[in-house]
């Protein structure tokens, strides 16, 4: 079986043919298209990114992501945990605002600082 995408590592997007038997890529124009077409189809992973509510702050929303990226299947889920919470001003960029969510190994960090 062959899947077809298109390549995010840089902004040549190139288009790649993978071989999931053989797990071979085609079409990719530098190593780095190689690692993401069998990635993209073994494992895919995604950074996610949202917004948290703040309370007694300039602004009602805090923006945060992913410090690195998690499995795609639990984004929904990510993004439910995400949701769950609050937190109070003052915020700093690079605050963790959940810690190993989901046990992924990953941290929600915000991305803005609030007064």
């Amino acid at each position: 079986m062959e899947k077809e995408l298109i390549c995010i590592c840089c902004p040549k997007g190139c288009h790649l043919k993978v071989d999931l038997e053989n797990k071979k890529v085609s079409g990719n124009g530098c190593p780095r298209g190689q690692k993401y077409g069998i990635d993209e189809v073994t494992n895919p992973v995604r950074v996610v990114t949202s917004t948290v509510k703040v309370v007694n702050g300039i602004q009602k929303v805090v923006p945060v992501k992913t410090d690195k990226p998690i499995s795609k299947n639990l984004t929904f889920k990510c993004i439910e945990e995400i949701n769950k919470v609050e937190i109070k001003a003052p915020v700093t960029i690079g605050q963790i605002i959940i810690k190993n969510v989901l046990e992924s190994g990953a941290n929600v960090i915000a991305t803005k600082s609030i007064d």
